[in-house]
C-alpha cells in the first residue's frame, strides 16, 4: 500500500483544533521540523501537544507556542523556551511536567494496546499528587495511563513508500514509541526510497504503524545547547 503524499501541508491537513498531537524528537534531534512547519502555517490552535521538550524560541515547537497554537504542554524538560516560561507563568498556557522515563513508558503503553503501567518514577513527590499507588514487593508505584493522541507526527532518516521507517542515532529516543501510538501516524522522512529498498533486519517502526509518509527538505537540525573545547596548539 503506497501511503506517500506531496508534503507537509496535506499530511496535516486534517488536523483539527482541539486534536492532540504527539512530536518526536529528542531536543531538536530529529524533530519533525516540516510538518510543524506546516502546523503553523494552517493555525489551528487549543492543541495539546506530548513531545519530550518545549522546542526553544523561534524554533520547533517554539514556533506553535509563538502563534498560541498551544493550549496545553506534557513534557519531562522546558528548560530552553523563553516564550514557553512566560506563557507558564502567565497563565495562559497549560502544563504537565513528566519524568522523561515515564513520558516514554506511556508513549510505549499506548503503542502496545495497554490501557496503564505501574511506574516507581515520581512517587512521593508532586507527580503522585491525586494518583492511585499500588505496593508490589515493598515498593509503591502510581498508576500511569497510555497516552491518548489523535496523531503522532514523527521524523525519520529514512522511510520506504509502505511508512516502514529507519531513525538515525538520536532521534531514536522518542520517535519510534510515538510512531506506534498514533491513531494517525504521520512520518517525514530525509530519504524517501521504494518499498524493498530497506533492509528488513534494519528497521525500527513497520510501515503498518504509518498511515502517511512523505519527503522532508530543507532541514536545519539546529544544536540545542552548542558546546565546544578549545583548540590545542
Amino acid at each position: 500500500m503506497n501511503k506517500v503524499v506531496a508534503g507537509a501541508d496535506e499530511a496535516i491537513k486534517d488536523i483539527p483544533s482541539g486534536a492532540t498531537i504527539m512530536l518526536g524528537g529528542f531536543g531538536l534531534c530529529g524533530i519533525p521540523e516540516n510538518c510543524i512547519a506546516a502546523i503553523v502555517r494552517k493555525g489551528i490552535k487549543d492543541l495539546t501537544c506530548i513531545s519530550n521538550n518545549a522546542g526553544v524560541d523561534g524554533f520547533g515547537i517554539g514556533l506553535m507556542l509563538e502563534q498560541k497554537q498551544v493550549r496545553k504542554m506534557i513534557s519531562s524538560y522546558v528548560g530552553e523556551n523563553a516564550e514557553f516560561e512566560r506563557q507558564l507563568l502567565s497563565g495562559e498556557l497549560e502544563v504537565e511536567l513528566v519524568p522523561q522515563g515515564t513520558l516514554a513508558t506511556r508513549c510505549m503503553a499506548s503503542g502496545y494496546g495497554m490501557p496503564a503501567v505501574y511506574l516507581l518514577a515520581g512517587y512521593g513527590t508532586e507527580v503522585a499528587e491525586g494518583k492511585e499507588v499500588r505496593n508490589f514487593n515493598g515498593k509503591n508505584y502510581l498508576l500511569e495511563y497510555a497516552f491518548d493522541s489523535d496523531y503522532a507526527i514523527v521524523k525519520a532518516w529514512k522511510g520506504d513508500t509502505q511508512g516502514n521507517l529507519i531513525f538515525k542515532d538520536t532521534a531514536r529516543n522518542f520517535n519510534p514509541l510515538m510512531a506506534m501510538a498514533g491513531k494517525i501516524t504521520i512520518a517525514e522522512v530525509e530519504h524517501l526510497v521504494p518499498a524493498g529498498e530497506l533492509d528488513p533486519n534494519h528497521i525500527h517502526t513497520p510501515g503498518i504503524y504509518v498511515h502517511r509518509i512523505f519527503q522532508g527538505d530543507k532541514y536545519e537540525k539546529r544544536i540545542e545547547q552548542k558546546t565546544v573545547r578549545k583548540r590545542t596548539a
